[in-house]
């Protein structure tokens, strides 16, 4: 793989990473096990059945823990720790090598990517779980299990395209969030 098809795998799994970590984690793994693609640099270690069990019971418990109001708000903060971290390690090992372990700019663009995407989802979150039914948390965090799970196969068959489409999620994401912050805060009075 050339270094700019390297770039795009791993800024668009950081940006996933930033959405749904464990799950990305365990799908790179899963899909390098499988031979579905061949990880490049230390991407390999997501191989390793340990970080694939791990990554598999924690996609599972954050699956659950996200439909719970309220519980997902204060998943989400405690994921800040792990999300941009992982995000910037993802990009970070498909850049780098064996030889040279991790790129440096895999591991700041990683974290950048992932710090978006975080912080969009959580920023959305946290207004979707201002409403007083339960039905638009579940399909908050139903929304989000599908945009993680079909960037992830869509990364795995054409990373430049899921770049782009994670570039375009993102300002999306943005303009959404603006639009409910614009609806749900009063305006100011001119005087």
């Amino acid at each position: 793989m050339s270094e700019a098809h390297l770039f795009a795998l791993g800024i668009a799994l950081a940006w996933i990473a930033g959405i749904r970590a464990y799950l990305t984690v365990f799908g790179a793994g899963l899909a390098g096990l499988l031979g579905w693609l061949d990880l490049p640099g230390q991407l390999v270690l997501c191989e390793s059945p340990w970080v694939l069990g791990t990554a598999g019971v924690l996609t599972a418990v954050e699956f659950a823990t996200d439909k719970i109001p309220g519980v997902d708000s204060v998943w989400d903060l405690l994921q800040t720790v792990v999300r941009i971290p992982a995000g910037a390690f993802l990009a970070g090992a498909a850049l780098g090598d064996a030889e040279t372990g991790l790129s440096t700019l895999g591991l700041v663009g990683g974290a950048g990517a992932a710090f978006t995407a975080h912080a969009l989802k959580s920023g959305t979150r946290a207004l979707v779980n201002a409403s007083p039914e339960p039905v638009s948390n579940l399909l908050a965090s139903g929304s989000e299990d599908g945009l993680a799970l079909g960037s992830l196969l869509f990364v795995f068959a054409n990373p430049w395209l899921a770049l782009l489409v994670v570039v375009v999620g993102s300002v999306l994401m943005f303009a959404a969030v603006y639009w409910l912050l614009r609806r749900l805060l009063p305006r100011r009075v001119a005087r």
